[in-house]
């Protein structure tokens, strides 16, 4: 079996793998490539293209509907909707389980939305905790922004409000809407006097006029304002806590969950990877006499089932420590112990935050995963179909309201106008 992903280096996956291969003596070989995230999505569907794609792959949380005729469910036996609603969270089965109740991906991590805070700028600041409400943030902004004589920036109290210096921006946007009640359809797109109001929340922030000005499109790229610490605060995901420490080893620095409006519903956005089984893979070449030789169509069900066979044992809970390995050439079946938790392995190998429950309950007291774990517990999602350009119309949107072209109403009718030409077309 071979598995492509992004991210991930080899050794994420050496442990896991052996012990799987092991357990299953019907696999010979589990190979793990790593892609580069910059083309891996065009690499990937030509390669598949070909049929000289992998057996498994990762692919972003929010692709369903652009590779749905492209991979293979897994089989009811592997992979139920119940066993995905119970074992991980909501999120998943948000994202790949669509109307006809089938599981199309499996992820080891979710990550969601936390607050990264400067200790020391709010110590200083006199501020003895995090926000956990964005009224609570609103009313720390005076006291963490500066400017200086000529009304320039020099200390911001986050980095919010604008498009392209903001990392993530779209989603930050997007899971406000979600916590002021939005609602969005894969169809009708951004029509929703809620996500106005989420819109004029997001860029009030870098509006001069306004009272909770603090940045604006001039200042450093959110991640680097914030460990060159001139930004006290962030949003963003847990795989950039790494970056930051690797940026600044000595930043005294801390992640709370992500804030919410008081008295509301709290929800989070979740952005991961998830693996997928492809449809269609040519044949392997074999030497005479090494296998023995199946039909096309047969080769293709054997490998989608035992690749999926490996996506259960990685991705879900085995409460008995034990698993059922089916050899689906010979159509017999055995029971294997399952010593160690590969998903666990992973995860303490990698630090990402769990998309199971039950691991989620022992990251609630690591210091850097507990926000996000918790906030994978919240977490939305939505599904667009072309996230890239749907990405590209939102940038686009807030920064006409940054450069003062549009106010918020005014650019969402005109995001939803294109959003609506956009679907027209596809």
């Amino acid at each position: 079996l071979e598995v492509w992903g992004v991210f991930d280096d080899t050794d994420a996956y050496q442990e896991v793998f052996s012990k799987y291969q092991e357990i299953n003596p019907f696999i010979r070989q589990i190979t793990y490539r790593k892609l580069s995230p910059e083309t891996y999505k065009e690499d990937l569907l030509s390669a598949m293209a070909s049929g000289k794609g992998p057996d498994i792959f990762m692919m972003g949380n929010t692709w369903l509907d652009g590779f749905k005729d492209k991979i293979v469910p897994a089989p009811e036996t592997l992979a139920s909707e119940k066993e995905v609603r119970d074992g991980l969270v909501d999120v998943v089965a948000e994202d790949f389980i669509p109307e006809d109740k089938k599981v199309y991906a499996l992820p080891l991590s979710v990550d969601s939305l936390g607050l990264y805070y400067n200790r020391d700028l709010l110590n200083a600041a006199g501020i003895s905790a995090p926000p956990t409400t964005w009224e609570e943030l609103n009313a720390m902004i005076p006291r963490l922004t500066h400017l200086d004589q000529f009304g320039n920036l020099r200390q911001s109290a986050i980095a919010l409000g604008t498009a392209y210096n903001v990392n993530r921006s779209t989603d930050i946007l997007l899971s406000l809407a979600y916590q002021r009640g939005a609602t969005f359809d894969a169809n009708s797109g951004f029509n929703d006097l809620h996500m106005v109001q989420a819109f004029g929340d997001y860029t009030q922030y870098a509006l001069s006029g306004s009272s909770l000005y603090t940045w604006n499109p001039r200042q450093h790229f959110s991640i680097d304002a914030f460990y060159e610490g001139t930004a006290a605060m962030m949003v963003n995901y847990s795989w950039h806590y790494q970056t930051i420490k690797q940026k600044n080893a000595k930043f005294n620095f801390s992640v709370s969950p992500l804030p919410q409006f008081a008295g509301s519903k709290p929800v989070n956005f979740a952005n991961y990877w998830a693996f997928a089984v492809a449809k269609n893979k040519s044949l392997p070449e074999v030497r005479p006499g090494e296998l023995p030789t199946v039909p096309s169509a047969k080769y293709q069900e054997i490998r989608a089932n035992e690749s999926w066979q490996l996506l259960r044992y990685l991705a879900l809970p085995h409460s008995e420590k034990a698993i059922t390995i089916r050899n689906f050439l010979a159509g017999t079946s055995r029971n294997f112990a399952v010593p160690s938790d590969p998903a666990l392995a992973y995860l303490t190998k990698t630090g990402k935050p769990a998309a199971r429950r039950d691991l989620i309950d022992t990251e609630k007291g690591d210091v850097k995963l507990a926000p996000f774990a918790l906030g994978n517990l919240i977490a939305r999602s939505w599904k667009p179909g072309n996230p890239e350009a749907v990405e590209t119309i939102l940038a686009e949107g807030i920064d006409s309201v940054n450069k003062g072209e549009r106010g918020a109403s005014e650019a969402l009718s005109v995001i939803q106008n294109r959003f609506i030409q956009f679907r027209s077309q596809r």
